[in-house]
């Protein structure tokens, strides 16, 4: 794979992320294990992780820190080889301070990922959410204390908005803060309210690495409108975690799947292909639980979507409005 730079980092990132939200549930440790180690054979250098994640066993507020435990597991002795990202803010207790983005939280939170990970660095560092209580500066005070303990490389966000991110550019010129350099938001064939955003990230250098690019496996084409989800499935094994099925999802799953079969592709990687040629794309978080479904994604990347496919997919799946533009069209 031809990796690519993450924003203004200068990190060196595969174009694949491995997603770990299912470890510990439903991908014990050790397979977990030899997932990572595997992606790294095929070429995946990005591991995504949260303090929060814990496998379908996750409900708000539950503590967490299975995900970093297997991963800080997995990255020993090959510490070097892994650009390792993991996440703060998500509740990880009922306390007040369980959550959120003040300086005591993000700071407590940070040391306790860098135990589970077994590190003594974190490549970035992202921000799991807004925090409506916390300013932004304190939170990017926050950053610039563990980047200069040397604690954390680079910082980045995950489902902020661009102008949220503009802000952040902002504080970072006036105050000297950290710049932020990656933004991680909820993107894909059939959720695309993001996409305004994407040329102000590109402008910016700030990279963005999606989740749910396969949006929770419905882009994957397991599932048909005439048969129940297969027993591996995510509709099967952890139902509340996606869309409800209905006509209107299915035809346009339908449409997807033969512009798919027209370029001899499965529906997976058509998914995967046309989100990584959407502007500022870096790198996609993939969670996956087999190697199978790693080499799919890694297949996607020399996939090229035609032109004509583009304008189909636009009416099949509507970007969002934008204000039409008066002077150039």
């Amino acid at each position: 794979m031809n990796h690519r730079v993450l924003g203004s980092s200068g990190l060196v990132v595969s174009p694949i992320s491995l997603g770990t939200m299912t470890f510990g549930e439903p991908v014990a440790e050790a397979p977990a294990i030899k997932l990572v180690h595997g992606a790294l054979d095929l070429g995946i250098n990005f591991v995504d992780t949260a303090n929060v994640y814990e496998g379908y066993k996750r409900f708000l507020g539950s503590p967490g820190g299975t995900a970093e435990e297997i991963v800080g597991k997995a990255i020993q002795g090959k510490r070097d080889k892994f650009v390792v990202a993991t996440k703060v803010g998500a509740p990880v207790g009922a306390g007040p301070l369980d959550r959120g983005l003040s300086a005591i939280h993000v700071l407590r939170e940070l040391d306790r990922s860098l135990k589970r990970l077994q590190t003594d660095y974190i490549d970035l560092y992202i921000i799991h959410w807004p925090d409506r209580l916390v300013p932004l500066e304190t939170t990017m005070n926050a950053m610039e204390q563990a980047v200069c303990q040397g604690k954390i490389r680079h910082f980045g966000v995950s489902n902020h908005s661009a102008a949220q991110l503009c802000e952040m550019l902002w504080l970072a010129e006036t105050n000297g803060c950290p710049r932020v350099v990656s933004s991680q938001i909820p993107f894909s064939l059939l959720r695309r309210e993001f996409e305004n955003d994407l040329s102000f990230c590109d402008r910016h250098s700030i990279a963005v690495t999606p989740y749910q690019p396969l949006q929770g496996g419905l882009l994957t084409g397991k599932y048909s409108r005439d048969a129940p989800p297969p027993s591996d499935s995510r509709a099967a094994e952890k139902p509340e975690w996606m869309w409800e099925f209905g006509d209107q999802l299915f035809d346009r799953l339908e449409q997807i799947e033969k512009l798919a079969a027209e370029i001899n592709v499965p529906a997976s990687q058509y998914a995967l292909a046309w989100t990584l040629q959407q502007t500022a794309m870096k790198s996609l978080v993939v969670g996956v639980k087999s190697m199978k479904q790693i080499q799919d994604a890694v297949d996607s990347v020399g996939i090229k979507i035609p032109a004509a496919h583009l304008e189909q997919l636009d009416e099949i799946c509507p970007p969002p409005w934008q204000q039409p533009d008066p002077i150039r069209g």
